[in-house]
């Protein structure tokens, strides 16, 4: 599955869905968070 980073996930300064990764794929850009596809195992959460 693909994941978009859209304009509401810029300059955001909710971490919530970074809260309850079980695996840690977010990774910070310069001004926004990224999903890495290659760890992300689609849990939904």
């Amino acid at each position: 599955m693909t994941h978009v980073v859209t304009d509401n996930c810029i300059n955001c300064k909710f971490t919530d869905c970074v809260e309850v990764c079980p695996v840690d794929c977010f990774h910070e850009g310069p001004d926004f968070l990224v999903v890495d596809s290659d760890e992300c195992i689609d849990c939904t959460l």
